[in-house]
């Protein structure tokens, strides 16, 4: 008894200390609150608290990594150095500011400033984001990608306390960009473990909702356009999956919307230092994360630059005069945004520019070597190929149940492929070895479509960059033109440099986030019914509540509507009915959808056969491939047995090496190959055993004489005569 006594003890000090970052980022949300009168002012606390723990957690990384310090001792005393530092920085602004509303007022005034179908879909929502919390919670992770190459990184970051290039079969470990594992590698170092793995992923997808939600209302969206935006990214069912995974892809959305809407609160002023600070770390955690964000952060940040020109403009107007031509020219150049934009860029260097430089000075290539780059890039950029490109995309997004409607679309693109002269599955379009069209409507993390969401973004995005005026007050209709034309400049953008492959739809989560709020402003448009002639003449864009705020997280606006117009429905208006419930069944539709994905998800689901509560730990581990265990159990016993402590690894590029770890835990593994040419593997004669997956023939390749192979199937080990 007194043995599970100290056990548990054990796993409540370890879970405590990895919360310590969690802790710091509540205490760094308080202390960073907007001082002045900002719109959604919590959500902008919880974005600015986001970006700076990221931002840190990836610094200290590298620093700690350069002094080949990556210890467990170094990471707590740090995380409690920062949790004091934000806990000072929360008490001094609570006896600044006074006694603030408690958070339960601001939920019960955020709740009754909402009409009824705006909380059923809250509720709905709350349940989704407490489901996927349990599962996060209960499930080890089981992502493939993750036990390729996600997870193993990690653990030879710890194997040799730095975050420098290693000898690996899996080059994946090594080039793709490591952003969400830096945070993962915290998590490991303070509680010894995956436990908490999940949990960064699911903050993703929570801030995903949240963030694009207060897009919705920068962009002039109501309460209820704010409300149908979350709903539509919380329930789209690839988010709903990769809440609950180690994946990357929320990672990446969510610092891309953070970019997204601290670009929208510079539009009409200048930026102050704290401003141009975090959008330079947040541009960096987008770079270092996952390098395709950069094609949404990229226009975000020109629409920046742009919007502080503009405020350039009047200062050089008014200073012309009395000045002459020569100081003239010199007060012309945007001085500010120039040097705005430099701190920006060094900030982004400061955060990714490590992981790059390494990248750079090993392949030449920040990118990677050109087997990567190859894999991944299009090598095509004709139109045709471009168009094609495009097509497989967007039906491999919009992909639905309904296989005879899916069928004759992909029949019709291959068919149009080879009428404008391009192979459907042209290896210079299309990722190696797969082959168009592919299933993915299942609710499969790797590839689940979003056919609902993605239409309500296209529609809204199409919508409103063409006529925002109509559907947004005035004055915020340069605002959205700007926000639909960077969601379309990064949609093509990826369009003509991302070849297609089988799990694309997981690539362009960044650009449903950013899209999402375009939907949730066209959406609560068709909701409101036409107002009459004589009300558009009195007031054309004035709620008809404007004295009351439209939600206690933003302040009163006049311009934006909190409700739908009274008016009388007008022409068309049995087309507006017809549209508004159109509008409905997608909601209900992708209500149900994110409902059913959570439930029965792949590879971790809630309910029915495999669900998280009826499965071991190690049977959850190898649920994408069940009949992998018993070889690596077996394996890994006999290599336990025998007492080796250092143990080459033989494998090929897309086997899983985390499971190694798992079932080894307290022995050296290292990589018998090795594709980095300044970094030669371990010779067979430095280990004490060998595990190997791969074909029989291989594994014997690196057998040393003296020693025996045992093989079952293409999972094996080897160890000296005699052990």
């Amino acid at each position: 008894m007194a043995q599970r006594q100290i056990v548990i003890i054990i796993v409540s000090v370890l879970v405590l200390l990895g919360l310590l970052p969690a802790a710091t980022y509540v205490l760094a949300g308080y202390a960073l609150r907007p001082a002045g009168e900002v719109f959604a002012p919590l959500r902008l606390a919880l974005v600015r608290a986001a970006v700076l723990i990221g931002a840190v957690a990836a610094i200290l990384v590298e620093g700690l990594g350069a002094a080949h310090a990556l210890r467990p001792r170094y990471l707590v005393l740090t995380w409690s150095i920062a949790t004091l530092l934000a806990l000072a920085g929360a008490a001094t602004r609570y006896l600044r500011d006074g006694h603030p509303p408690a958070l339960g007022e601001r939920i019960r005034r955020a709740w009754a400033g909402i009409g009824r179908p705006e909380r059923i879909m809250v509720a709905a929502l709350a349940v989704v984001f407490v489901a996927e919390l349990l599962i996060a919670a209960v499930s080890p992770p089981n992502n493939y990608d993750s036990q390729t190459y996600h997870l193993p990184r990690i653990e030879h970051w710890v194997q040799q306390r730095d975050v420098d290039l290693f000898a690996t079969r899996i080059h994946r470990q090594l080039t793709l960009a490591p952003g969400a594992e830096y945070l993962l590698l915290h998590l490991r170092l303070l509680t010894g473990g995956d436990a908490l793995y999940n949990l960064p992923q699911y903050a993703a997808g929570l801030g995903c909702a949240l963030v694009a939600s207060r897009i919705a209302g920068q962009l002039g969206g109501s309460p209820r356009a704010q409300v149908l935006t979350a709903f539509l990214v919380g329930t789209t069912p690839i988010v709903v999956l990769e809440s609950t995974s180690t994946q990357t892809d929320l990672v990446v959305a969510a610092w891309v919307a953070c970019v997204a809407t601290l670009v929208l609160d510079e539009l009409r002023r200048r930026t102050g230092p704290t401003g141009v600070a975090l959008l330079g770390l947040a541009t960096g955690l987008v770079a270092l994360t996952k390098e395709n964000g950069l094609l949404a952060a990229g226009p975000l940040l020109i629409i920046w630059g742009v919007a502080q020109l503009r405020q350039d403009a009047p200062r050089t107007r008014s200073a012309r005069a009395g000045i002459g031509p020569a100081v003239l020219r010199w007060l012309r150049v945007p001085v500010r945004t120039v040097a705005a934009t430099v701190v920006i860029l060094v900030l982004a260097g400061a955060v990714a520019g490590p992981f790059l430089a390494r990248i750079a000075g090993e392949y030449g290539n920040p990118l990677g070597p050109v087997y990567l780059r190859d894999s991944i890039s299009m090598q095509r950029h004709d139109a045709p190929s471009v168009l094609v490109n495009a097509l497989r995309i967007g039906h491999t997004a919009l992909n639905t149940p309904l296989d005879p409607l899916d069928d004759a679309v992909a029949h019709g693109i291959e068919r149009l492929s080879r009428a404008v002269g391009v192979n459907p599955n042209d290896p210079e379009i299309t990722f190696w070895g797969s082959t168009f069209p592919t299933s993915a409507w299942h609710p499969d993390e790797d590839k689940a479509s979003f056919p609902v969401e993605g239409a309500l973004v296209l529609l809204g995005a199409g919508f409103l960059v063409a006529r925002p005026a109509r559907r947004v007050p005035g004055r915020y209709a340069v605002a959205v033109r700007a926000h639909a034309a960077a969601f379309w400049l990064a949609l093509i953008l990826y369009l003509t440099t991302i070849k297609w492959q089988p799990w694309g739809n997981r690539l362009i989560l960044y650009l449903l986030v950013l899209g999402a709020p375009l939907a949730g402003l066209w959406l609560d448009a068709v909701f409101r019914r036409r107002p009459s002639p004589k009300s558009r003449a009195s007031s054309p864009d004035r709620p008809s509540s404007p004295d009351r705020p439209s939600s206690p997280d933003q302040p009163s606006s006049p311009d934006r509507p909190s409700s739908p117009d009274r008016g009388g429905v007008g022409p068309g208006g049995a087309g507006r009915r017809a549209a508004s419930w159109l509008a409905v069944a997608a909601l209900v539709v992708s209500g149900c959808a994110g409902w059913l994905t959570v439930g029965y998800g792949w590879p971790r689901r809630l309910v029915g056969t495999g669900s998280v509560f009826t499965v071991d730990d190690l049977q959850a581990r190898f649920q994408r491939r069940p009949g992998w265990r018993a070889g690596y159990e077996w394996a890994a016993a006999a290599v336990r047995a025998s007492g080796a402590h250092r143990v080459g690894l033989v494998q090929n590029s897309d086997t899983w090496e985390y499971p190694w770890w798992i079932l080894l835990p307290g022995r050296r593994i290292e990589a018998e190959q090795s594709l980095v040419p300044d970094l030669p593997p371990v010779r067979s004669n430095q280990v004490d055993a060998l595990v190997c997956v791969e074909t029989p023939a291989v594994c014997g390749y690196y057998v040393p004489p003296g020693w025996r192979l045992h093989m079952r199937g293409d999972i094996g080990y080897a160890l000296p005569d005699g052990r």
